[in-house]
């Protein structure tokens, strides 16, 4: 009997967003995956210069890996860019935000993946305001956002079909999508009206805080205008998340929360009801 093939999957992180922070556990919540292998390589938060990009690229190529997934804020920066120009033929998806869709053709040029997330909106990054405590809340309320409207449930599912489609020895077809707050609450599968319309509500309210952080951080020079903006935007992100803490809690109180969690050999399963067996 033939042994199983394993994939080699390496991620590249460059600097961080919202939807970089599980991206390994998307594919393995439990740690019992037998048929895939991932190493992480990350510059920290840094990605200026962008040879700290080409650096940790030239670090996770030494892994020789079958699939390579590309995280950073603006994939269309110099970069992220240099990373891109270094994968070859390896199949390659990036993760990105909303300033990434610059980037586009250029992947599509390249045969390139990618996920662009509209609602992973940049922090509020300036240092009269920003301590370790602040960052941690808003990237807490972030992930929740990215969690219970769906956009990190469609991640995974579009990581999973090229997995799936490499395993089983298919020519992969890379995802190559806009998440937005209709196909992400759609990937979510609500099975109440208001609880969707609740994810959607704060999906759209977390995607406008890049809006409200950007003038902070890079037009307001006065510190009496810009500190009570970048205040707003961490209060928006909050709201949003209070939005779908509301949203999961109905479809609990429904017993309709689906659970989509993955086989040991990599298949996704799915359940409903809480004492239902997964399928």
């Amino acid at each position: 009997m033939s042994e199983e093939k394993i994939l080699k999957i390496g991620i590249l992180k460059n600097g961080t967003i919202g939807s970089s922070l599980l991206l390994a556990f998307l594919m393995d919540e439990r740690a019992e995956a037998t048929r895939i292998n991932v190493i992480e390589v990350t510059s920290g938060a840094k990605m200026h210069p962008p040879e700290h990009c080409v650096e940790t690229m030239k670090k996770l190529l030494e892994f020789e890996p079958d699939l390579l997934i590309m995280s950073s804020p603006n994939a269309a920066l110099k970069g992220p860019k240099a990373a891109r120009e270094m994968t070859g033929s390896i199949p390659t998806i990036i993760v990105s935000d909303a300033p990434a869709k610059k980037a586009i053709d250029e992947m599509k040029e390249k045969n390139m993946g990618y996920i662009i997330v509209g609602c992973d909106s940049m922090i509020g990054a300036r240092r009269p305001f920003l301590d370790p405590t602040e960052m941690s809340i808003f990237n807490a309320d972030l992930l929740k956002v990215l969690a219970i409207t769906g956009a990190l449930a469609l991640i995974a599912d579009e990581l999973n079909k090229v997995i799936m489609d490499m395993l089983e020895g298919r020519t992969p077809t890379m995802p190559q999508i806009e998440i937005n707050a209709t196909n992400a609450t759609e990937a979510a599968e609500f099975s109440n009206p208001y609880a969707r319309a609740k994810a959607i509500a704060a999906y759209e309210l977390a995607a406008s805080v890049s809006k409200i952080t950007g003038r902070a951080c890079f037009v307001l020079k006065d510190k009496d205008e810009y500190m009570p903006l970048l205040a707003a935007a961490h209060e928006m992100m909050k709201t949003a998340a209070e939005l779908c803490a509301d949203a999961r809690e109905i479809e609990k109180s429904n017993n309709t929360v689906i659970r989509r969690p993955h086989h040991a050999k990599q298949r996704i399963l799915t359940k409903i009801g809480l004492f239902d067996k997964e399928q």
